[in-house]
């Protein structure tokens, strides 16, 4: 049992959190609906055999997909290639405008992608026939990687505290006497905060910066910007104040300049 104080409106809030085993969201997307259950069959076997809890999506084509893993906050998709529509490859480019945390593992009949699989970050690239071992020896390396939790806030909202991970948020905006957590699914969370508790709370990671006296906005969420603006990687539009302007624009490069090296 693990025991966190926060301090808000001069009031002591006391979380309790009960340590449990990670539940891991699995998902995998490919048009052959045989070949995808013997996959969900043998991660299922992987979960027992590691006591790991698993809990198993299954998409039929990339949009799908797309539309909807933000949403089960899946850490890990197992992708075909060669689907329909939208193929796996031109699945993974999507995703990976605005989630470069998700675990991309590639299901294919099809060796000459595997160069292309790098320019998308993949984890994985697994030939068809799938074997167990080698799927279970990806798996592993996936679980391994959340060994270390992402960084998060903790918050209060009108149905309770709730934890969200840095990544996941594009902005943060004070908007009259609320505060809102803009979140990459769309998502516009409202939180029972003050708008400078959060600020404060945020910013002592580099990758957050005040842009204006009500926007707090998050670096690798950012698609681009101008003197006057920001667009997110999902064109939400968050002004830059002109006695920010300057300062954004100087603390923007030298975090991008960090994580390039």
């Amino acid at each position: 049992m693990v025991y966190k104080t926060y301090l808000n409106n001069d009031m002591f809030y006391i979380l309790i959190f009960f340590e449990k085993r990670m539940l891991m969201n699995i998902a995998i997307c490919d048009d052959d609906l045989l070949y995808m259950n013997q996959v969900k069959e043998m991660i299922e076997k992987w979960g027992k055999e590691h006591h790991e809890d698993v809990s198993i999506y299954l998409f039929n084509h990339g949009d799908a997909l797309i539309n909807s893993y933000q949403k089960s906050h899946i850490e890990v998709i197992l992708l075909d290639i060669i689907m329909p529509l939208l193929n796996g490859m031109e699945t993974a480019h999507e995703i990976r405008k605005n989630d470069s945390v998700v675990k991309i593992i590639f299901l294919t009949s099809s060796p000459e992608f595997a160069l292309e699989s790098y320019d998308v970050k993949a984890s994985g690239y697994l030939l068809k026939p799938t074997t167990y071992e080698k799927l279970c020896s990806l798996l592993n390396d996936c679980k391994q990687a959340f060994h270390y939790e992402p960084e998060s806030i903790i918050v209060k909202t009108d149905k309770g505290y709730r934890k969200i991970y840095y990544h996941l948020i594009e902005c943060v905006e004070a908007q009259n006497k609320k505060v809102l957590f803009c979140l990459n699914d769309g998502e516009c969370l409202e939180v029972l905060d003050t708008f400078v508790h959060c600020s404060n709370e945020l910013t002592t990671n580099d990758a957050f910066y005040k842009c204006h006296r009500s926007y707090l906005v998050h670096m690798p969420a950012i698609d681009h910007f101008n003197s006057i603006e920001i667009e997110t990687k999902t064109h939400k539009k968050v002004p830059i104040a002109r006695s920010y302007a300057k300062s954004f624009k100087e603390a923007y490069f030298e975090y991008m300049f960090k994580e390039g090296d």
